[in-house]
């Protein structure tokens, strides 16, 4: 026990020097955090982690420092040189890491996307939920979250897409040639609103468009725009639905009619 007490008595200083450190990195930590989190939200900078991220691992870079020397003995000299030396071959094994990092950051500064975002990227459709130092965060309609490295987000075809045209969807039909296109119209549309009221975007209501001719007659779609947090497939199924039991006069039922051919 006498050795232990020494010991503490010897290096007393040292261990204040780095209790004190640690405390105040962990309060500067939180508190810069906080504060960078409201000036990115008030500025037109993104508000992404990345930024966040990086302030944090400058501030723990900072306390590491300034105990090197008192505490351990260590000049953070000779330890950044040691650094350097080493740097090549770390920067090979960490080059998709580095890609990452330096994607993300030009996504950022470039404004291309940011949290909040609807985008399409390699055929996902969602909401961009954050981007962090290494992989950008994509929220589907169903809840799912894609999980996209930055340097592949920064060289993919991506598409931005507005609230209307991220929550369309498109339902064909064929109405037989004999039959009034604005009835049909307004019959599929009563059927269609009817039945997805609770479903379908608020500032938008359904749409008929006849887009041409087929063998069995007049081919069209309805367009559909779902509201946020509702799947796309669950409103199109409640609209084929109605559509289906519609007025067998003009809709096609089994692939065609004697009704379209005209003499």
């Amino acid at each position: 026990m006498s050795g232990i007490e020494q010991w503490f008595q010897m290096n007393m200083g040292r261990l204040i020097w780095l209790v004190l450190m640690t405390v105040l990195a962990l309060v500067a930590d939180r508190i810069l955090s906080r504060l960078l989190r409201k000036a990115l939200d008030k500025s037109q900078i993104p508000s992404a982690s990345i930024f966040i991220n990086l302030a944090r691992v400058l501030i723990w870079v900072a306390a590491i420092a300034m105990v090197l020397q008192p505490v351990f003995g260590i000049n953070p000299t000779t330890l950044v040189t040691a650094l350097g030396v080493g740097g090549v071959a770390l920067s090979l094994g960490l080059k998709d890491t580095i890609a990452n990092v330096i994607g993300g950051f030009g996504l950022m500064l470039g404004r291309v996307i940011q949290p909040g975002d609807l985008v399409t990227v390699q055929g996902v459709t969602g909401t961009v939920h954050d981007i962090t130092w290494r992989h950008t965060t994509v929220r589907t309609r169903g809840g799912d979250f894609m999980i996209i490295p930055n340097s592949v987000l920064n060289t993919a075809a991506l598409t931005k897409l507005s609230p209307v045209s991220e929550s369309m969807i498109t339902l064909e039909f064929t109405a037989k040639a004999s039959c009034d296109p604005d009835e049909v119209s307004r019959d599929i549309l009563a059927r269609v609103t009817a039945a997805t009221a609770d479903l379908e975007l608020e500032s938008q209501s359904p749409l008929v468009k006849f887009t041409g001719f087929s063998p069995y007659g007049r081919t069209g779609h309805v367009l559909l725009f779902a509201r946020p947090g509702v799947l796309l497939s669950t409103i199109r199924d409640k609209a084929a639905r109605a559509i289906a039991e519609g007025d067998p006069h003009y809709l096609v039922e089994d692939g065609g009619s004697s009704d379209n051919v005209q003499e």
